[in-house]
């Protein structure tokens, strides 16, 4: 698949079912506690650290971007879907939200502090993501943290239903070893890994990678 191919694919899928998914996702408040840990501990990173916004990258509906902000995070949004944007403009004025891409952010090279990747990635081919953990590491200044959130696994999924509407985007689930070495290929240095099983809302392996440009 195309790096046009799977975009469009993503930006029509979430067009389509955007007013539900903010429905129905959850309050990042309402997250397991290791997650709002790492979280936590991603938001003072980028605090003490001081060089620069955070880009909160596949933010959809803006809800942990606020989340975020209200932390003490000079947070903003980006996404692929103009009505997910919407959506987060609405519920968030006093935040920005820019559309674009993980391939191409339109972001100056080490402009953000840090970026959140935040169940975001998943519907990137794998032979795409070097390219993107690229464009994270061109984008982070120096001593810049990452936050990289997902369902890990090693499944190629094509769902054509999501939160009740059809949908054409794949998702991509691969092992959090192995996005910790492309993250490494990257130029970013992961300090930090959580592993959770399934449980409670969780349905699936999921993992957190913190990570640090040096």
């Amino acid at each position: 698949m195309t790096e046009t191919d799977y975009l469009a694919a993503v930006r029509e899928s979430y067009d389509t079912v955007a007013a539900t998914y903010a429905q129905r996702v959850p309050e990042p408040a309402a997250l397991d506690p290791l997650s709002r840990g790492m979280l936590a501990v991603f938001a003072e990173s980028v605090r003490r650290a001081g060089t620069g916004p955070v880009a909160d990258v596949g933010c959809g509906p803006g809800k942990v971007t606020a989340h975020l902000a209200a932390s003490g995070v000079d947070a903003f949004g980006v996404d692929l879907s103009s009505r997910m944007l919407s959506l987060a403009r609405r519920a968030h004025p006093h935040l920005r939200f820019v559309q674009g891409s993980m391939t191409a952010l339109g972001i100056g090279g080490g402009a953000v502090g840090g970026i959140l990747a935040w169940y975001s990635t998943h519907h990137t081919p794998p032979a795409h993501l070097p390219a993107v953990f690229a464009e994270f590491h061109r984008v982070l200044a120096p001593g810049g943290h990452l936050l990289w959130g997902c369902y890990t696994g090693d499944e190629h999924l094509r769902p054509v239903q999501g939160y009740g509407h059809p949908v054409s985007y794949e998702s991509y689930l691969s092992p959090a070893e192995r996005v910790a070495e492309l993250l490494g290929r990257a130029g970013l240095v992961v300090t930090a890994t959580l592993e959770q099983e399934p449980q409670g809302r969780l349905t699936r392996r999921h993992a957190c990678l913190l990570a640090r440009k040096p």
